[in-house]
């Protein structure tokens, strides 16, 4: 599933390229995605100005002229690109943008979980991302909140990570690099870190964030950014996915478990924990 930094270099690829340009027309697919599309929205959409493109947690925001905003998700498998009107069309795009200047914005999903939603008005902007329940961005958490939220918790530290309510936009693969850049272990326990150590792994996320946003994300799969350049993080992985290979610090071999029903790979040695701390 695209992350923060899969989502954001989709965002920042896309501004230059469909932000002041004219929704002439919209053509949608006809299976459907994870949330219905209505037909309104297509004649409401055609004739605005796109005019801006902006990102909350793993949503993709199109702001357009009167007050109306296009939201995406990208789910497991979706690409949102900006391609010439010309381009061949790519098998299971659901939904098509057809802009000034021969340009298209294209919204493809193999597997159909991501999805599309019209909101008329900044407040219902507001409540659609508060009935998400969507936590703070990892950028703006603030340190009290953060050691709070772990001082509360029983849960392990890797469930916390990948909880969108605590945090929005990490997922599994930086949740296991922040964790290893952090050294602490995935199956410790919020309340068992110390204000030092909650510091440290705020830092951490934020770290390894910026980091894969300037090697636009992770391409593992099929994830490429807005104007269709592949990620480069998964060539600098720490921890996610190299199960066995020797750790980059103290030559450990990497391990994998099951945390929070998710494979979970850490250095048993750089990120030691006690027992008594799970």
């Amino acid at each position: 599933m695209p992350e923060l930094p899969e989502v954001e270099t989709t965002v920042r690829d896309l501004e230059p390229l469909v932000a002041g340009r004219y929704i002439r027309s919209v053509m949608v697919g006809s299976r459907a995605l994870r949330k219905p599309w209505s037909s309104e929205w297509q004649h409401q959409l055609a004739g605005r100005r796109v005019r801006k493109v902006a990102r909350r947690g793993k949503w993709i925001i199109l702001e357009l002229d009167g007050d109306l905003f296009l939201v995406f998700h990208l789910g497991m498998t979706g690409r949102l690109l900006a391609v010439a009107q010309d381009a061949v069309h790519e098998p299971h795009t659901h939904i098509i943008l057809r802009m000034g200047q021969r340009r298209e914005l294209r919204f493809t999903d193999i597997r159909r979980f991501g999805s599309a939603t019209v909101i008329q008005g900044g407040k219902a902007l507001a409540t659609f991302f508060a009935r998400a329940k969507l936590g703070p961005e990892p950028f703006e958490m603030e340190t009290a909140y953060w050691r709070e939220r772990l001082a509360a918790t029983g849960r392990c530290l890797k469930a916390v990570l990948l909880d969108q309510r605590v945090v929005a936009g990490v997922g599994n693969i930086y949740a296991d690099e922040a964790l290893f850049e952090a050294r602490l272990h995935p199956a410790r326990l919020g309340r068992s870190l110390t204000a030092a150590e909650a510091d440290r792994l705020r830092r951490a996320v934020v770290t390894v964030l910026n980091r894969a946003i300037k090697l636009r994300g992770t391409t593992i799969r099929n994830y490429v950014g807005g104007s269709g350049l592949k990620g480069l993080y998964q060539e600098k992985k720490r921890a996610y996915g190299r199960t066995g290979q020797a750790c980059v610090r103290c030559a450990t071999p990497i391990r994998q478990v099951r945390l929070a029903g998710r494979s979970t790979h850490f250095c048993p040695l750089c990120q030691e924990a006690k027992r008594t701390q799970y």
